[in-house]
């Protein structure tokens, strides 16, 4: 009799479980429906403000304009709000209803000094910057993310720290702002943030590890026994014999990333294995000595030691040996390294919520391109997302730091969207 007993209760408990589930699972479809609309409803006064920002470019130290947007954006969602961290640098934050997780997003602030024609309606102000990076779609993105998790409060489990980013563009504000404390005054468990690209607008692209190639800067000092010419007929035996590349391939002419059938989105993709250097080195001379120097774009990480001793033998072996007086990296910034475990849960978060196609696999690393996000991932574990900008039929290519540069807003509307759910899911799910 006992024994029945235990059966009938095991049996009456497996069944209330299984309701249970499947309410849970219609009030995430719920909220993800409410999340659908409520961004749709945000979409028009999100790009008012991303034309704001457009129009009201700052180079990087000098985005003041855009801190002031900024703060009062968060402070009228009720969010709490820091800005004496580091530079014009917002932090805002929201918490949930109940404890739980804490999630940092980062938007990065900064223009470019550019020359370049601006073409659009909404076009810079400011004589010589201009936003052809993506960054006033990144801030739009932000606040959008902060006004719909802002909405949906109540059901939060955790909080959300929006960082607002000065300096990227110099490769200074992650690191300066958590060298003044930024994770001394909050502890997030995890980070994300995104960058727009010549991608396709609506499209996602991600992979765990390294999403950009390691960039070093290599200089060569030399006496002046070495002449300018003979220094030029070096640095194109040291381009040769580095550069490294699948075969028939250019994985330096980055406007073909989006191609299907060799750029990123491709298994095949010709930009992985690689090693790019400047085939043209910046040689000048400076107290009797003259100097050479290029940048370099490898993808495995395993290689960079040896880069210096080959480039040594190079030297030594074309009769340099004695003419040699130094030889180094003068610039090794981090790289984009995504957590492992973090990619794969968004990955599937995504893809629960929004269906399979929503994210693509990006198969190699972008060249010449970098973030200082990594300083972030550095420091917590965290995943970054390529966000397509483009709009081919359009004429709209969102190939950064190009003068026809240009991005369809619809891309603000995925960016929230999506990155809203999952923020949601990654709070209310341990």
């Amino acid at each position: 009799m006992k024994k029945l007993l235990l059966i009938l209760t095991f049996f009456s408990l497996s069944i209330s479980i299984l309701p249970a589930q499947e309410l849970r699972d219609k009030v995430a479809s719920g909220t993800h429906k409410s999340i659908e609309l409520e961004t749709d409803q945000l979409f028009n006064k999100l790009v008012k403000i991303r034309r704001d920002f457009h129009e009201n470019p700052e180079l990087a130290g000098h985005e003041k304009h855009s801190q002031k947007v900024i703060k009062e954006y968060l402070l009228n969602l009720g969010l709490e709000v820091q800005t004496n961290i580091y530079g014009y640098g917002v932090v805002g934050i929201l918490k949930g209803s109940r404890k739980g997780k804490i999630i940092a997003w980062r938007s990065d602030m900064d223009a470019l000094p550019t020359d370049a024609p601006d073409e659009l309606p909404f076009k810079s102000k400011n004589k010589g910057v201009r936003h052809g990076c993506g960054h006033d779609i990144h801030m739009a993105i932000g606040l959008g993310i902060a006004e719909v998790l802002a909405k949906n409060k109540k059901s939060l489990k955790g909080t959300v720290y929006f960082i607002f980013q000065p300096e990227e563009e110099t490769f200074v504000g992650a690191k300066s702002m958590i060298n003044n404390g930024l994770f001394s005054r909050i502890t997030p468990d995890e980070i994300y943030g995104l960058h727009v690209t010549a991608l396709p607008v609506g499209q996602i692209m991600v992979k765990p590890n390294e999403m950009f190639a390691y960039q070093k800067r290599i200089k060569i000092q030399l006496n002046n026994e070495v002449s300018k010419e003979d220094a030029t007929v070096l640095s194109k035996k040291i381009y040769s014999t580095l550069s490294r590349a699948k075969a028939n391939s250019k994985p330096w002419e980055i406007q073909n990333i989006a191609d299907p059938n060799i750029g990123l989105l491709n298994p095949n993709t010709i930009f992985s294995d690689y090693l790019i250097i400047d085939e043209h080195f910046r040689t000048y001379s400076k107290n009797d000595n003259l100097f050479l120097e290029a940048n370099l774009y490898e993808t495995n990480s395993s290689n960079l030691q040896h880069i210096i001793p080959k480039v040594k033998q190079i030297i030594e072996d074309s009769g340099y040996k004695e003419q040699l007086l130094s030889l180094s990296f003068i610039q090794e910034n981090p790289t984009i390294i995504n957590d492992e475990k973090l990619t794969g849960f968004a990955v599937k978060a995504l893809e629960n919520i929004y269906g399979k196609e929503v994210v693509t696999t990006n198969y190699g690393q972008f060249p010449f391109f970098n973030d200082d996000f990594a300083y972030f991932q550095q420091k917590i574990p965290g995943v970054y997302f390529f966000l397509g900008g483009s709009n081919f039929k359009k004429g709209m290519v969102a190939m950064n730091h190009t003068p026809n540069f240009q991005v369809d807003e619809e891309s603000i509307r995925t960016g929230v969207k999506y990155f809203s759910s999952l923020i949601v899911e990654r709070l209310n799910k341990n």
